[in-house]
């Protein structure tokens, strides 16, 4: 563990909230492979302040692994921290305390000890790292890196995002959209509510519109019992409006979020908003009430993880896991999706857990590095076999 430690420590310490750049990162983990011989390409941000890194460990041949991990973190502002969350503390009951140690640059710590080991090994399989930005923001980098890899590197290998999952197999992820709605009305004195239009009272409509779209997609049967929130979930975060207690708002602004399940889409789920939105305008149009009502979305559509044609990566995860590890559906939003977009075979498969993520003195326990650590090796074994013995 000394290898993974050492490395935490050096990936703790850069600051990759996702609102700074993460170039010093990438640069170091260009440094480290290239020590080993291991040479890796940058797929940069459009502002080129950020970038992708993707490397190949092993032979150019059909099959292998794809590692895939997102280098930026959340930030810490306002969180109590208990220790400078950018510098690795061993909390000495088995944790490594640190933004990131559990989501993920414990993972990516993982990988790269294992590099030494890989570029000795007479890999018969490639092994290829992907190393992403802005992942915490709406998967934003992961798209271009996903492109460059399928069209100039493999469209046969299978890929392990490495997501904290307690190393559990992960096979299904909802897909995740953030909104904003805005509602103009009309100014009015609070004493001549005929006189004008609240856009704070028409945005209470439409918060509880989102609600109860959410409770008709469970009376409709949409569930699937394999996550813990078993329907698309549907949730208003953020709300701000209005000048004065006197005064009918003009502006009513809210942010909110779609998370569905594989089996349903964003567009569909959407369009129930939209119908209302309108249906809502026109009714109080009628009543000489004057309202406009734009959304925008805040990120591409993260699109989820869906339980099929994930066969040979899950018996190559399970293959080389303690026995009794089971599948499991989260209801984060990970970068697994879009890799399954791309036609590619995915599972989720990390160290720590999700309930540290994002959390002050956020740690990833020991055992868990050990554990992720023990499968990557073996895993590197079965490598060393070429893609039609596996």
């Amino acid at each position: 563990m000394t290898d993974v430690t050492t490395l935490l420590t050096k990936l703790v310490s850069f600051d990759t909230t996702s609102s700074a750049s993460n170039l010093a990162l990438i640069e170091y983990v260009e440094g480290y492979l290239a020590e080993y011989g291991v040479s890796a390409e940058r797929v940069m941000s459009p502002c080129g302040t950020k970038a992708n890194l993707i490397a190949r460990v092993g032979p150019d041949a059909p099959g292998g692994v794809m590692l895939s991990g997102h280098t930026d973190v959340v930030p810490v502002a306002g969180q109590p921290w208990s220790s400078d969350p950018f510098t690795l503390r061993d909390g000495g009951d088995g944790r490594l305390y640190g933004r990131g140690t559990c989501d993920m640059k414990g993972f990516i710590a993982c990988v790269l000890a294992m590099v030494p080991k890989w570029v000795e090994a007479p890999l018969q399989q490639p092994i290829y790292l992907g190393f992403s930005y802005d992942e915490e923001i709406g998967c934003v980098g992961a798209p271009s890196l996903i492109k460059r890899f399928y069209e100039h590197y493999s469209t046969t290998a299978h890929v392990i995002v490495g997501e904290p999952t307690s190393m559990q197999p992960v096979v299904a992820q909802k897909g995740a959209t953030n909104l904003r709605t805005t509602v103009i009305g009309q100014e009015a004195h609070s004493s001549q509510v005929n006189q004008g239009t609240s856009a704070i009272h028409v945005a209470a409509r439409l918060v509880t519109f989102i609600e109860d779209t959410m409770a008709a997609l469970v009376e409709e049967g949409r569930v699937d019992e394999a996550f813990n929130v078993p329907h698309t979930s549907l949730h208003v975060g953020k709300i701000k409006g209005g000048t004065a207690i006197n005064i009918m708002a003009r502006e009513c602004q809210f942010e909110w979020e779609i998370r569905h399940l594989p089996t349903d889409t964003f567009d569909e789920i959407y369009a129930r908003f939209e119908a209302y939105c309108a249906q809502l305008s026109t009714e109080l149009q009628a009543k000489g009430k004057h309202v406009e009502i734009t959304t925008e979305p805040l990120n591409v559509t993260v699109p989820g993880l869906a339980d099929r044609e994930n066969d040979q990566v899950l018996r190559l995860a399970k293959d080389h896991l303690p026995a009794g590890c089971c599948d499991h559906a989260v209801a984060y939003a990970t970068e697994a999706g879009q890799f399954q977009g791309q036609g590619l075979q995915t599972i989720i498969l990390g160290p720590g857990s999700i309930a540290q993520a994002h959390q002050p003195d956020e740690y990833i326990d020991i055992e868990q590095l050990q554990a992720c650590e023990d499968f990557l090796i073996k895993m590197g074994s079965a490598l060393e076999k070429p893609v039609e013995a596996n």
